[in-house]
């Protein structure tokens, strides 16, 4: 297995050089200039081709995932979304920071809804849209998947526009649960960013309490 994972069949990520968003385009052309030992692509995902659960953010961080190549690799919201993973069984091996660890992921997969690093970590609605076919077909692809854990709103409005589904039927909530019409569940939770945990907005608790609920609908036999 690669550092990465296994892809699922029928799932064909970015290229290296996307065209599809100029701005990010334009940004990623200029951090490889500035640092040209960096990734500096869209940052595919990491994990289980044959995943239960798919966790999905918002996009890669400009010194985290897009300088080492791994989804919430390299910096603090790796740190806490990786040791939550490892308590509830879905990850093993030790989390350094970089794709040289031995870290590997069980029944589970990252993603992002954008898979450019945006300027100032925030994308724009074309660029979401743009990356949206990306996502749609990933979770199509994935054949045992059963829940989905979108960190943060975008992430959520994502996966409901990935699925053709209203928002206005799934509100984003924290510790919001949303089983949806093809049995798959929409588990949501504040971004586990430095800003969100700083601020007391998420709490490592909170956060663990979201995949208490997730792991105990996984550990129950499919409807």
């Amino acid at each position: 297995m690669s550092a990465r994972g296994i892809a699922p069949l029928g799932f064909v990520p970015p290229s290296p050089d996307c065209p599809l968003c100029p701005r990010l385009a334009g940004f990623r052309a200029t951090q490889r200039a500035a640092h040209p030992d960096w990734f500096n692509s869209p940052v595919p995902s990491f994990g289980d081709g044959a995943a239960e659960l798919l966790i999905v953010g918002l996009a890669p961080g400009l010194r985290g995932a897009n300088r080492t190549g791994r989804p919430f690799t390299g910096d603090y919201a790796g740190d806490l979304l990786y040791a939550t993973l490892r308590k509830f069984g879905l990850a093993h091996g030790d989390y350094a920071g970089h794709i040289g660890d031995n870290l590997a992921l069980d029944r589970a997969r990252i993603t992002n809804a954008v898979r450019c690093v945006p300027p100032q970590n925030k994308p724009e609605t074309a660029e979401i849209a743009a990356c949206r076919s990306f996502l749609a077909v990933e979770i199509a692809a994935l054949p045992r998947l059963r829940a989905i854990l979108a960190l943060g709103a975008i992430a959520h409005h994502a996966v409901l526009a990935a699925k053709g589904l209203r928002r206005a039927a799934y509100p984003f909530a924290h510790g919001a649960l949303h089983p949806l019409p093809d049995k798959v569940l929409l588990a949501d939770s504040y971004h586990c960013s430095r800003l969100n945990t700083n601020t007391g907005t998420l709490t490592k608790e909170m956060f663990e309490a979201v995949f208490a609920a997730i792991t105990r609908r996984l550990t129950r036999a499919p409807a």
